[in-house]
């Protein structure tokens, strides 16, 4: 997706979402610039007259946000890069076909993964390799993602089923952790919406494991049903880590909680300066 450069002279307004921590980007900016359209309005409202289906889920596509312009705050039709890609598959542009080869890669190369899903783990290991990750490093992170995928089991099968309830069990096993939310502890790494976890130094994401292994430890031998009742099983999952985490700092003197991150040093300095204008 680096390789597909559609926006660099045109500026595509863009939302950052707290909640779901992700961008949102203005549809109208986007279509603008893939179809050269002079009324990106018009241009939209053919296109869902056209394509049913979109036109039926453009709702769940493409939420009104408020967006930053010369006039103020405005309330826009925005969607999240799936949303893009998926409005993307109905314009008949030259500038589209790049996005939709590459959809049509994405598909095929999850169709493999189903087929055989070390394919997936063998993906995911050279995409950190190339951001230039130690093999230490990405030992434990693969293995974090396997824990993290154990305890999202017992969740679901226990009746936790709502991606907010995730958040909200995630967020209790790093606050007893760690003493942070996730979202606090982005702030500390001065991310935004990179994954907290792939700028976690090698002793942050070894407690990171241990909370999220102790919790399911705990939720396989009380049984836990239901939301509240996992809530307190993340709180003392999070707490044996917690306490081993105070522990080693009290001997060695020094905070398991670190600011380093693996951003490239241009994100680096532009975080900086954000940080200045505070």
């Amino acid at each position: 997706m680096n390789n597909i450069k559609l926006f660099e002279s045109k500026q595509i307004r863009s939302v950052w979402d707290e909640t779901e921590e992700k961008w949102y980007f203005v549809v109208e900016d986007v279509v603008a610039v893939l179809t050269d359209s002079k009324d990106p309005k018009q241009y939209i409202k053919r296109m869902r007259q056209r394509d049913k289906t979109l036109a039926q889920g453009w709702v769940q596509i493409v939420p009104t946000l408020a967006v930053d312009t010369a006039g103020g705050k405005q309330k826009m039709g925005c969607a999240n890069a799936q949303g893009l890609l998926r409005i993307i598959q109905s314009i008949p542009s030259p500038k589209a076909e790049p996005f939709k080869l590459w959809l049509a890669q994405v598909g095929a190369d999850r169709l493999d993964e189903i087929e055989n899903p070390e394919l997936a783990t063998q993906r995911t290991r050279e995409l950190y390799k190339l951001k230039g990750y130690s093999d230490d490093w990405i030992e434990k992170r693969m293995r974090s993602i396997a824990i993290r995928e154990e305890l999202t089991d017992e969740w679901k099968n226990r009746g936790v089923k709502r991606q907010v309830e995730y958040a909200i069990l995630t967020a209790e096993i790093s606050k007893a952790t760690f003493g942070l939310t996730p979202s606090e502890y982005k702030k500390v790494k001065g991310l935004k919406s990179q994954n907290l976890r792939d700028h976690m130094t090698d002793l942050e994401l070894i407690f990171s494991m241990l909370g999220e292994a102790s919790t399911t430890a705990i939720v396989k031998t009380q049984n836990p049903e239901g939301f509240e009742e996992n809530k307190k099983a993340a709180r003392q999952g999070g707490a044996v880590a917690g306490n081993a985490r105070k522990e080693l700092e009290s001997k060695t003197g020094q905070k398991v909680v670190s600011d380093q991150n693996y951003l490239p040093e241009k994100k680096k300095k532009q975080v900086g300066k954000e940080g200045d204008r505070s």
